[in-house]
């Protein structure tokens, strides 16, 4: 009995692994030798998961956001220009640069994934 506890023990631990609800996801890992030239930071894999567009704010399922020192999460974003709630679509794949604008978590640059 004690060896099959331990067993599912060690299971439970793999499974629950900080950022493992994410893995296998593309859209949440970070898109790897891709630079925004504006910034010079490298862009986030994100999926776009709710567009506001009266409140011009953007919600997103992302992957580490190094430059903000962020995990993996679902959060609420500004975005820089209004006009860019045009362009996105909720389910759309993007990559995307965020950075903290006068207090507040701010889209400053994205590409569609496709």
């Amino acid at each position: 009995m004690p060896t099959r506890l331990l067993a599912l023990t060690s299971i439970a631990c793999l499974l629950l692994a900080p950022g493992s609800y994410a893995a296998g996801d593309p859209s949440a890992d970070n898109a790897a030798g891709t630079t925004s030239a504006e910034s010079g930071q490298a862009m986030t894999g994100g999926l776009v998961k709710k567009v506001d567009k009266a409140a011009g704010k953007v919600t997103i399922r992302h992957g580490p956001l190094e430059n903000l020192g962020m995990p993996r999460m679902t959060m609420v974003f500004r975005v820089k220009d209004p006009a860019m709630l045009d362009q996105m679509r909720e389910g759309q794949k993007i990559r995307f640069v965020a950075e903290k604008v006068s207090g507040a978590f701010t889209v400053i640059r994205f590409e569609p994934m496709e």
